[in-house]
């Protein structure tokens, strides 16, 4: 089974989308589109009858409806549903609504045991910055925090602020995908593309294809290639 990315063109690079139940990393600078694109996962999977965990610590709710609100692909009227949550980690009132779910456990933990319980379909996670607050930085507690979230039976992207596509963490890694978001500075502006590093289950090529920002959000071309200096 597999689940829309909610950008038809990045779904024909998946070969019909994300292998379901699954967890991925979604990485890229600032102002590649990142959000964009988890804000039209969600907006798809609300949009199919799925409940959608929306987990950050920079940003409120309203703070993120009003950044997709220049976009008609229906993330407000998505999010105002019974079927999405939004959890602000910066909040006590958030990180107090988790203790119910393991009051002994770490923050980790009762995430990955809220998304059990409460059976989400997808979840986001934006960005690894959640990493410094769930963990102390080491490779073992992030391994931790990583399984925890592929062991629930939801469809999990990871959102992280990556300037270097070579420069992989320890997520990437444990990841059953990576897909990473590129922005070049050519001839005075700006070309930004789309790469498939990694995707376990699915044939790719790594070649990076073609990505504009319209009214609808991000828009994938799978047969233009990007080919930076």
């Amino acid at each position: 089974m597999r689940v829309s990315t909610g950008v038809a063109g990045l779904d024909s690079m998946l070969d019909g989308g994300l292998p379901a139940r699954r967890l991925y990393t979604l990485s890229g600078p600032p102002g590649s589109g990142k959000t964009t694109l988890a804000s039209q996962f969600v907006t798809d999977a609300i949009r199919n009858g799925e409940d959608v965990l929306y987990v950050t610590m920079h940003e409120t709710r309203n703070e993120l409806v009003e950044d997709m609100s220049s976009y008609d692909f229906g993330f407000e009227r998505a999010t105002s549903t019974d079927r999405f949550t939004f959890l602000n980690l910066t909040r006590d009132r958030s990180r107090q609504s988790l203790a119910k779910y393991g009051r002994e456990s770490g923050l980790s933990a009762r995430l990955a045991s809220m998304i059990r319980q409460e059976d989400y379909d997808r979840v986001v996670v934006d960005s690894t910055m959640l990493l410094d607050h769930f963990t102390d930085g080491t490779d073992t507690e992030v391994t931790h925090f990583v399984t925890g979230l592929k062991q629930t039976d939801a469809t999990v992207v990871l959102v992280s602020e990556m300037t270097d596509p070579t420069a992989y963490a320890e997520e990437h890694y444990l990841a059953h995908g990576v897909v990473f978001l590129h922005n070049f500075l050519e001839g005075g502006g700006m070309t930004r593309g789309v790469q498939v590093v990694k995707m376990r289950g699915t044939n790719i090529d790594c070649d990076i294809r073609d990505v504009t920002f319209t009214g609808s959000g991000l828009q994938v071309d799978p047969s233009r290639k990007v080919r930076p200096d």
